[in-house]
């Protein structure tokens, strides 16, 4: 099982495009309250945010909340705002019908669509970009190849994750997720039976992490994501996923081969230093032979 952002996708996260709905802002003024309110949050698409108002002049945000796989909210001015995806919306009864299309459009673009509202009325939404890993694909027809299905579970909008899991050819997706949700799959299908490796990078795949019978960490993933794995991809690369597969195939096959020998040399050796068949043949080892 993948995480898609940071594991099959780069990471390296860039804003491609910004809708302001709202008439009275102007697009910096909008990307100036986005970027004050990504401010305070360690999620990569915030970083993206950041990066396109990092010259803009900022106002103050009190308050500031992240909430895990949905979005964020702050207060500017006294006045309340949230940021996030459209589950996050629902939740706050926010009505994004009339940008629903505008969203849509984003996401079937592979983009993730980040919608900005004030007092439960939208503002905008900043669509930002991510690109597979040069070797994902490579890794995805490995992995194939060692008997593995791969499963990319993710948070973001289910348009955005089927553009990107058809561009990698990947066999399922689940996506929309919360992180509790990517745990509760695994789960699920452990207890059908299945044995589950999970390669992730981010604070959001901690509890899948540990979850999974192999929990494998991006080397350039978050503190938490690393503590929370079995295994360490040190060049980041996908790829070495399916090299770990390869390399515990091999080792197990050592161990089988050692233990076939052990067992074999044994058989053999034990009869022959109880003197079995010395009686009628005369053969026996002695202590210093047995024991070499």
């Amino acid at each position: 099982m993948l995480d898609k952002t940071g594991t099959v996708t780069s990471g390296e996260m860039s804003v491609s495009d910004v809708f302001v709905y709202d008439n009275s802002l102007s697009e910096n003024e909008f990307l100036a309250i986005c970027t004050a309110l990504e401010k305070g949050s360690e999620h990569p698409l915030a970083n993206a945010v950041r990066k396109k108002g990092k010259n803009l002049s900022l106002p103050e945000v009190k308050y500031f909340k992240a909430f895990e796989g949905k979005g964020i909210s702050g207060v500017i001015n006294n006045e309340s705002y949230i940021s996030g995806n459209i589950r996050f919306l629902k939740e706050n009864n926010i009505d994004y019908s009339e940008i629903e299309n505008k969203i849509n459009e984003f996401a079937s673009q592979g983009k993730t669509p980040l919608i900005f509202c004030k007092e439960n009325n939208i503002l905008g939404v900043i669509a930002i970009s991510d690109t597979i890993r040069e070797d994902s694909k490579k890794a995805i027809e490995a992995f194939k190849k060692l008997g593995k299905k791969t499963v990319m579970l993710t948070g973001d909008n289910k348009s955005a994750a089927e553009f990107i899991g058809k561009e990698a050819e990947i066999d399922e997706i689940y996506a929309e997720l919360l992180p509790a949700d990517k745990e509760k799959i695994i789960r699920t299908l452990q207890e059908k039976g299945e044995k589950i490796a999970f390669i992730g990078d981010g604070i959001n795949d901690a509890p899948a992490l540990t979850r999974a019978d192999v929990g494998i960490a991006i080397g350039a993933g978050t503190d938490i994501a690393i503590d929370a794995a079995d295994i360490v991809l040190i060049k980041s690369s996908l790829s070495d996923g399916a090299k770990a597969v390869e390399l515990s195939k091999a080792v197990m096959r050592n161990i089988k081969m050692n233990l076939f020998w052990a067992f074999f040399y044994n058989v053999l050796g034990i009869p022959l230093a109880a003197g079995a068949l010395y009686p009628a043949f005369a053969l026996r080892l002695t202590p210093m032979i047995g024991s070499a």
